[in-house]
């Protein structure tokens, strides 16, 4: 890995997402159910609609996809709850993880561990969060002029091409996300995840390999908690850094 590398795509070159099959299918199971809560019908409902394309993309059974959204309207089943912490990495690093949990008694502890063992520590909340801005992120494949054009005139507010992945990634507006990436689609441009996630208002550049080792190492121990639906972090690998 060199040359400016982003946590997300490490995340996406390491294939953190697929070590662990049955957590994968937990993680995206609770996000449709918490997306399910405004509304069950993927078509009024196009949190939902982006949440069973990403299980799906994840190799997801309709079958789970169908439990998680009927667990949404279950009285009788535990009610998740969707929690933000926050905290910092080696090198002073910025991290946010997204939480979907039905005993914060349990998922606390567990990130907390994740911190302290991996060279962290969590903090209070909103002492990290305002380094981040709430941005819809589609990644498409391929990269090209023309994709770039057809992002601009579909709605984005930034494009920019992930060589390495062969992907283009365009950025809206939180709002604007499910119109972005409908007008995309009608131009024939093949979406390959459209989420809304946290970006990183300025990039934290770590030169040090040794440094860079133990940031990935704690953002994988997040990612690997059954509770956590998604990590960010400002983190960059400083352009020439061998690791």
């Amino acid at each position: 890995m060199s040359g400016h590398s982003k946590w997300s795509t490490i995340k996406r070159q390491k294939g953190i997402n697929d070590a662990k099959r049955g957590a994968i299918f937990t993680k995206l199971g609770n996000q449709i159910a918490i997306a399910a809560r405004a509304g069950t019908d993927p078509a009024m409902n196009s949190a939902l609609a982006m949440a069973i394309d990403k299980a799906k993309a994840a190799n997801m059974p309709n079958s789970n996809i169908e439990r998680s959204i009927q667990r949404s309207a279950d009285k009788s089943a535990a009610a998740l709850e969707e929690v933000m912490y926050e905290g910092y990495g080696p090198g002073g690093v910025a991290v946010l993880v997204e939480i979907a949990t039905d005993n914060k008694n349990r998922t606390l502890p567990e990130v907390r561990g994740a911190f302290t063992k991996n060279g962290g520590q969590m903090a209070e909340q909103g002492s990290v969060a305002f380094q981040f801005a709430r941005k819809g992120v589609i990644r498409l494949k391929g990269i090209s002029e023309e994709l770039q054009l057809k992002a601009i005139e579909a709605g984005a507010e930034d494009v920019f091409e992930e060589p390495d992945n062969g992907e283009t990634v365009v950025y809206s507006a939180p709002n604007d996300l499910a119109n972005v990436r409908d007008n995309l689609k009608s131009t024939g441009a093949e979406v390959v995840e459209a989420e809304l996630t946290y970006v990183p208002n300025a990039a934290f550049e770590v030169a040090d390999p040794e440094t860079v080792r133990k940031v990935v190492n704690l953002m994988t121990a997040l990612e690997d908690l059954d509770d956590v639906t998604n990590t960010h972090t400002n983190f960059e690998i400083a352009e020439g850094t061998n690791v």
